[in-house]
């Protein structure tokens, strides 16, 4: 059972194109998190978590649902994580959360795609992102082939820059300081769709006077700022100009 969570679509992709690879179905958690829906899960084959990086590490919002979650039936399962540049050293806490589990980690792989968190960093144009994803295609194969076979996925080498990033002192601070919601506004383009609102995995956006008013639970998936058809809503002055991001394919 392949069980993946996304904002913009890239790990959506890639979950679907190892299900086709694999022969398996790749089921959408957004719904599950949204409600806050812990029930018990059941599948014969591996759990394979398909996932953004979120500052080198799973997002708390998926770590915290399997930590909540039975996961029954077949105990292993593998990690595949999309990512800008690098997933870090969240392998060491994959790892971590299956011993919690009682669950065989199998490995996680590292898929880089187009940068979404459009917070911090610019997304490149739709041209660039399909290439990019072109090329992320021989690596979502080759985990697929991995877990195809039941051959654990080998860990790659980490520089001690990777490993710091990925350690609870700085992936807590980064969540403390920067993930924050207050900085997101709907400008005069903003025409009310709700479309925000409904995207938010964490139900933290509500509609008021025909605008969109952020609460304090906030995962910075970008979901809400991308895909807006208005492009109508900015994160302070940080994303003024920048191309907005959704996966092209």
């Amino acid at each position: 059972m392949i069980l993946y969570y996304t904002g913009t679509g890239n790990s959506a992709y890639a979950a679907k194109r190892i299900a086709d690879s694999i022969g398996d179905t790749a089921e959408n958690l957004f719904s599950r998190l949204r409600s806050k829906n812990f029930s018990a899960l059941e599948s014969e084959r591996p759990y394979i978590i398909v996932s953004p990086t979120y500052c080198w590490q799973l997002p708390h919002i998926l770590r915290d649902y399997i930590r909540k979650t039975d996961f029954r039936g077949c105990r292993k399962a593998y990690f595949v994580l999309t990512c800008g540049d690098s997933a870090g050293n969240a392998a060491k806490f994959a790892e971590k959360l299956c011993a919690e589990k009682n669950m065989e980690y199998m490995g996680l792989a590292q898929i880089v795609m187009p940068e979404n968190y459009i917070a911090m960093f610019n997304a490149p144009d739709e041209k660039k992102a399909v290439e990019i994803i072109e090329k992320s295609n021989g690596d979502i194969d080759a985990a697929a082939e991995y877990i195809k076979n039941g051959a654990r996925i080998p860990q790659k080498k980490l520089s001690a820059f990777e490993k710091f990033g990925s350690s609870p002192l700085f992936n807590n601070m980064f969540y403390s300081v920067f993930v924050k919601a207050d900085k997101f506004y709907a400008n005069d383009k903003c025409i009310g769709c709700k479309k925000c609102a409904s995207v938010c995995p964490l139900e933290n956006i509500k509609i008021k006077d025909a605008k969109p008013q952020w609460g304090k639970n906030c995962t910075h998936c970008m979901a809400c700022i991308c895909s807006c058809p208005q492009e109508a809503i900015e994160y302070g002055e940080k994303s003024k100009g920048k191309p907005r991001y959704k996966c092209p394919l």
